[in-house]
């Protein structure tokens, strides 16, 4: 009997918020980083996210720099504290809920985020999720750099992404018998498509609207 391969997106999905920008908020109010200099930026990059024109390099090279000027130690540790005060109360029980029926079902899971791998690894951990297929930071002697490695898994790069990571344990995404793919951003559209059950999860207006024309179930994850 075929497995199941069950995706998905983290940030505004699985999150009730994104990981991605309010990490930037969060050093933020840490002091390691200038307001003046990145509020506005982190702003900009976020709206054109949500309008889909977002320069997925210029904004990768804005978000990654600030990993390349503290030792990775330091900001394991960092890290930790925004788990609990920033990440945790994102994290809501109709998410973890579904998570945990997919792995009860004995399918295979995997979040899929644009986000970099630094920030959501531990997020995809703290809901049991093994599989993670996240934006890769560059790391050279065990230290972030500042660049990127491989390809975004942003927009069609996530296609790209899923499909090396599965070519890489000898599969398609054809040899699973169900596939769903679990996003509430249009961004996400190149890899809802190729998937048998795409599922718009308190969706953006455009994939609103997509998921509408097509019949795809439009579900919430919010308490």
């Amino acid at each position: 009997m075929k497995q199941n391969l069950a995706l998905f997106d983290l940030d505004n999905t699985l999150l009730a918020g994104d990981s991605d920008y309010n990490w930037s908020v969060f050093l933020i109010g840490e002091g390691l980083l200038d307001e003046q200099t990145h509020k506005a930026r982190n702003e900009q990059f976020y709206l054109d996210y949500k309008n889909g024109n977002l320069d997925i390099y210029a904004f990768l090279k804005f978000q990654l720099q600030p990993l390349s000027q503290h030792p990775k130690a330091f900001l394991d540790e960092l890290h930790k504290k925004y788990m609990a005060n920033v990440i945790r109360p994102m994290m809501t029980q109709k998410a973890q809920a579904l998570v945990d029926q997919h792995k009860a079902n004995g399918d295979l899971c995997m979040v899929i985020t644009a986000t970099n791998s630094f920030v959501t690894k531990p997020i995809a951990t703290a809901y049991g999720i093994e599989h993670l297929i996240g934006t890769d930071p560059e790391v050279v002697n065990g230290e972030f750099t500042g660049g990127v490695s491989g390809t975004p898994s942003f927009q069609q790069g996530k296609v790209t992404r899923l499909n090396e990571w599965l070519a890489a344990k000898g599969q398609t995404l054809a040899d699973f018998e169900t596939s769903y793919f679990y996003s509430d951003s249009h961004n996400d559209l190149p890899l809802m498509k190729l998937v048998t059950n795409p599922v718009a999860v308190d969706a953006d207006p455009t994939l609103t609207s997509y998921a509408n024309e097509h019949s795809w179930p439009i579900i919430s994850l919010r308490d």
